[in-house]
């Protein structure tokens, strides 16, 4: 009983171990034709695909034209009064009175400081008793001559006493003339130590004090007056820029140049720009060579008073182009300080071009050469496109831009 139960047992583990073996087999069998068909379906999708061409993208392409312009450029100015003048005392003395406030307006003539005159008074009695002195003496040497011219006429004396008579009249009028000028620069200097303003306008520092001593030789002036009914702007212009100006305005000389310029307008430090326009006037005779540029003035009214000596600010200066090429900067790139644009022939095969740029107008570039009018350029998407590609250009949307642009710099 028990050997029949062992035997059937047996032969169950063997039947199990066999049919495991053969599915695993089986199951071998299924993966190698599955990867066999995977592989050549693979083969054939690349057969297929290799017979296949890539489809050219599609990128908006625009069309270069010329057209006019209008470039306004920016200088950064230093403001100053028509008229500045440092006034400084032309005596010695110490201050008596200080008859303005810093930053106050004055008229001309209008009284600012006064030095104590008493020395310069006595001085200027001393040299009034001078001359009365030599006009006395003038008058003795004039009755010494008229005495003796009688008594040579009838030979009591001799000519020569005559001679030296007339030639102490001459040495008294001498004296007197000298004594006058003497009177002359005493009443001078007594008008020195009250100090007026030469000009009319603003007032600047003051570092002195009634009390303090001064002299005609200090280094330091009493204050500053300056004349604001006008302002002067000065700023440089670089040697390029320079060149370009002469190109741009017509004239013969500098001075026929300068009345061809449109009035130009000024930007204050806050960024407003000022009410009125002004004019350039004036050219520097040289170059500054240790800045390579050179100065322009350009002069504002000032009536209001809204500007000081000492205010910054930018001078504009407008530049008219006609019939220029322009390209937008965002159809360009920047490699190696050169600007390129990316160019599309007949064939629609795009090029990279090398362009000369001579300014900027709002978000375009003013070019002189690279491009030509009719000539087709990708707008955008061209940053991983090589050259030699082929594209399927789009006509770009023109966008609705006035003729005339400004740009400031």
């Amino acid at each position: 009983m028990w050997l029949y139960i062992i035997f059937a047992v047996s032969i169950i583990v063997i039947s199990n171990s066999v049919m495991l073996r053969c599915i695993q087999r089986a199951g071998k069998l299924a993966f190698g034709i599955i990867m066999f068909s995977v592989a050549l379906a693979g083969c054939d999708g690349g057969g297929r695909g290799g017979g296949m061409q890539q489809q050219a993208p599609s990128l908006p392409v625009m069309k270069i034209e010329r057209s006019s312009t209008v470039v306004t450029k920016q200088y950064s100015a230093l403001l100053e009064g028509v008229v500045t003048v440092e006034v400084r005392p032309q005596v010695d003395g110490t201050l008596q009175q200080i008859a303005v406030d810093e930053g106050a307006f004055v008229k001309s003539g209008q009284l600012l400081f006064v030095i104590d005159d008493r020395v310069y008074r006595e001085e200027l009695k001393s040299a009034v008793a001078a001359q009365h002195a030599a006009k006395a003496a003038l008058e003795i040497a004039g009755i010494e001559v008229e005495r003796l011219r009688p008594l040579v006429n009838n030979g009591v004396v001799s000519e020569v006493q005559l001679k030296q008579a007339m030639a102490n009249h001459r040495s008294a009028r001498a004296s007197l003339e000298q004594a006058e000028a003497a009177v002359q620069m005493a009443r001078i200097n007594v008008d020195y130590t009250r100090i007026k303003a030469p000009v009319g306008g603003y007032i600047g520092d003051i570092p002195y004090r009634i009390g303090s001593l001064v002299n005609k030789n200090q280094a330091e002036q009493l204050t500053t007056l300056t004349d604001v009914h006008e302002m002067r702007a000065y700023f440089s212009m670089s040697e390029i820029d320079f060149v370009r100006f002469k190109q741009q305005f017509s004239g013969s000389s500098m001075e026929e140049k300068l009345s061809s310029v449109p009035p130009v307008t000024l930007l204050l430090a806050d960024g407003s720009r000022y009410p009125f326009e002004g004019r350039l006037d004036a050219i520097s005779g040289q170059f500054d060579r240790s800045t390579a540029s050179v100065m322009f003035r350009a002069t504002f009214p000032n009536a209001e008073g809204r500007l000081r000596s000492g205010n910054t600010g930018k001078v504009n200066i407008a530049y008219r182009y006609d019939n220029v090429l322009l390209v937008p900067q965002e159809s360009t790139v920047d490699l190696q300080n050169k600007i390129f644009v990316i160019k599309v022939n007949d064939e629609n095969v795009v090029s990279r071009t090398p362009i000369t740029v001579i300014g900027k107008s709002n978000s375009d570039y003013i070019v002189s050469d690279g491009v030509e009018e009719g000539d087709m350029i990708v707008v955008s998407g061209f940053a991983r496109l090589p050259d030699g590609a082929a594209i399927n250009p789009q006509t770009a949307e023109k966008k609705d831009v006035p003729d005339e642009k400004e740009q400031n710099r």
